[in-house]
């Protein structure tokens, strides 16, 4: 039995990133970048590494580079963490799986470090194929959860459900994580949005070399757990962006979720440090008259542009500053 599953990139369209702060986001697959597991039975737990997962260099400069944009360890950590989780899940939930073995393996393209959510689609297609494999179901609202535990307790990166709730659902989804709904079911509201709503996007993301993310939420959530009243007041009003994103799109005001899309960029300027990097990435593209906000913590922005014309002024001129230009596919 070969099982394959996949998932994919995702962006933060609206909301971001108040997901981790009892906020509420809009978010969505991106299809063009995914990452697939192979699994099947085999004598014993064999997890096969990647090319990118080697202790092998062609020099220093080569490790430095490798270094900087998979970690130390590439993705087969990702991997047993997801396997642990999962036995856990099924140990707590009394679940009692058959005594056999697999081997597994991954393999990605979507890029690295710039904010589409490589590591987390590696987990979600990895325990997609447990479930498969042991015909173990886990409940839709649940698996973000686990795969956040993977990420936060396993391995140490800080992040919030989001990504994970999108790669779970894919397609467009809005996301009410109000602390009391939070407390009592211990996940949010997540609304499917018909993504035929979604007026015209466009990505880009950082061509040169990112840098480990799961670091730049540490700050502001150390200012906002002591209730910092600028954090805290900007924090809610980006999860209002959210709300009034969802509206504007029942509503197909194509303008207002411009105006939105640009308000949740400079709302985070408020708070986070932005590296001048990922502002000539923004300024860039509001140049060319698109809007533009980050995609996740960094590295690629997302945005509405108009016509075929400003698309091309977005190919040119992002290029310039080592950003690639692409139409997301979500459906």
């Amino acid at each position: 039995m070969l099982i394959e599953t996949r998932a994919y990139a995702r962006a933060g369209l609206l909301g971001n990133p108040s997901d981790g702060f009892f906020g509420k986001t809009i978010a969505i697959t991106v299809r063009n970048f995914g990452a697939s597991v192979t699994l099947y039975a085999s004598p014993e737990l064999h997890i096969e590494p990647q090319p990118q997962d080697t202790n092998v260099f062609r020099s220093l400069h080569h490790l430095r580079d490798a270094v900087s944009t998979l970690g130390y360890h590439g993705g087969v950590p990702l991997l047993k963490a997801s396997i642990k989780k999962f036995a856990e899940y099924c140990e707590a939930e009394q679940i009692r799986l058959p005594n056999q073995n697999f081997s597994i393996r991954y393999n990605t393209s979507i890029p690295r470090q710039v904010g589409l959510s490589g590591s987390s689609a590696i987990i979600v297609a990895t325990f997609r194929a447990l479930m498969q494999f042991y015909d173990v179901e886990i409940p839709r609202p649940i698996l973000p959860n686990l795969v956040l535990a993977t990420e936060a307790e396993e391995l140490g990166i800080t992040a919030g459900l989001q990504d994970r709730v999108i790669q779970c659902y894919e397609g467009c989804v809005y996301m009410d994580f109000d602390r009391d709904t939070m407390e009592r079911q211990g996940y949010g509201q997540y609304e499917p949005l018909d993504s035929r709503l979604i007026p015209k996007l466009y990505i880009a993301y950082n061509t040169d070399l990112g840098k480990q993310s799961g670091r730049v939420h540490n700050d502001v959530r150390a200012r906002w757990l002591k209730g910092e009243s600028l954090v805290v007041d900007t924090m809610s009003a980006i999860a209002d962006v959210a709300r009034e994103g969802r509206e504007a799109m029942l509503r197909q005001d194509t303008k207002l979720l411009n105006e939105l899309v640009n308000r949740n960029f400079d709302l985070r300027a408020q708070i986070y440090t932005i590296t001048d990097r990922n502002r000539s990435l923004i300024e860039t593209a509001r140049a060319c008259g698109a809007s533009a906000s980050f995609t996740g913590s960094g590295g690629s922005i997302i945005g509405l542009y108009r016509d075929d014309a400003m698309l091309n002024r977005l190919f040119v001129g992002l290029r310039k500053v080592n950003a690639r230009v692409i139409k997301p596919y979500i459906v």
